[in-house]
């Protein structure tokens, strides 16, 4: 089923005092749509333009009041969200051995809690509020990563939270009637030229002696990140922002995963053959296990 964004669609965008979030917000300011660009403060929003069609808000995607607060002077304000863009989030660097429970739960209530509690609440304004101010139904665009994809070293804690998003938003997607004309889709964006691995980038407190060694895989992977060299072929963050908007204003359908950057479309292209090379040497095995019949018992997920 096709989407079809209104020209004067109401975006709803998370963590937009810098990369992604911000270049996606500064390019619907230019365009007839309206927007809703939040950060944990406001003052970090002075780089987004501003006028009648641009409201800032503070917003911690960790906190519900603040979530149902933004919500509610979006609405009151434009009356209905047709897009929101789940991209607020951070990645805890080191090995996960080391990790504290404290700093790895942050995480994950930032990167997953985050993007479940703000979806929850826009499917229902999607379904209900929509209607009333004359648009059925709106996307849903909650930022993973090729690292919701793949796992690499260094980042163990970031991987878990990008899968969780991946996969929640996968069955949620397939829960909604296509009556109600909402759209979920993830985007898995490679190396982007933001605060990622460089202002923004946490490291966990501490470090457990057995990795020290700088030839072990944690080590080489982030000192790759962190090298101006490693970064230089990433992607702009404007780049993204420009193919976020396109995915959802070109009438067509809203795919469940879109990968963005020649590294995302070649990592998870080389992973499916891989996985397609496992499935074929160990089919035996596995086919050799229940019932035959029980793959046409799940016909009704196809």
């Amino acid at each position: 089923m096709s989407y079809n964004l209104p020209s004067d669609a109401v975006w709803f965008v998370t963590g937009c005092s810098s990369g992604i979030g911000q270049s996606l917000a500064q390019l619907i300011s230019q365009s007839s749509n309206r927007l809703v660009a939040t950060a944990r403060d406001p003052s970090a929003l002075s780089n987004i333009p501003d006028g009648s069609r641009v409201l800032k808000l503070e917003l911690d995607v960790t906190s519900i009041p603040k979530i149902e607060a933004a919500l509610r002077a979006t609405l009151e304000k434009f009356g209905r969200i047709d897009v929101v863009v789940n991209n607020a989030g951070y990645t805890l660097t080191g090995d996960a051995e080391g990790a504290g429970d404290e700093e790895s739960r942050a995480l994950m209530d930032t990167n997953f809690w985050g993007v479940v509690n703000i979806t929850k609440r826009a499917l229902g304004i999607m379904r209900d509020d929509n209607p009333k101010n004359g648009q059925q139904g709106g996307v849903i665009l909650n930022m993973s990563s090729m690292g919701g994809w793949s796992g690499y070293p260094a980042n163990s804690f970031y991987h878990a939270s990008k899968f969780a998003v991946e996969g929640w938003t996968e069955s949620v997607a397939k829960e909604l009637p296509a009556a109600w004309n909402i759209h979920l889709c993830l985007i898995e964006p490679g190396g982007t030229k933001t605060n990622y691995a460089t202002s923004s980038l946490k490291h966990m407190a501490k470090r457990h002696p057995a990795y020290a060694d700088p030839s072990y895989p944690t080590n080489v992977l982030m000192a790759y990140m962190l090298s101006d060299q490693g970064r230089s072929a990433w992607a702009e963050p404007s780049a993204m922002a420009a193919a976020i908007y396109t995915i959802v204003s070109r009438g067509k359908r809203i795919p469940i995963r879109v990968p963005l950057g020649s590294d995302a479309w070649g990592i998870i292209a080389k992973d499916l053959e891989d996985t397609k090379k496992d499935l074929d040497e160990l089919k035996d095995i596995s086919l050799s296990v229940g019932d035959a019949k029980q793959l046409s018992t799940l016909s009704f997920l196809k």
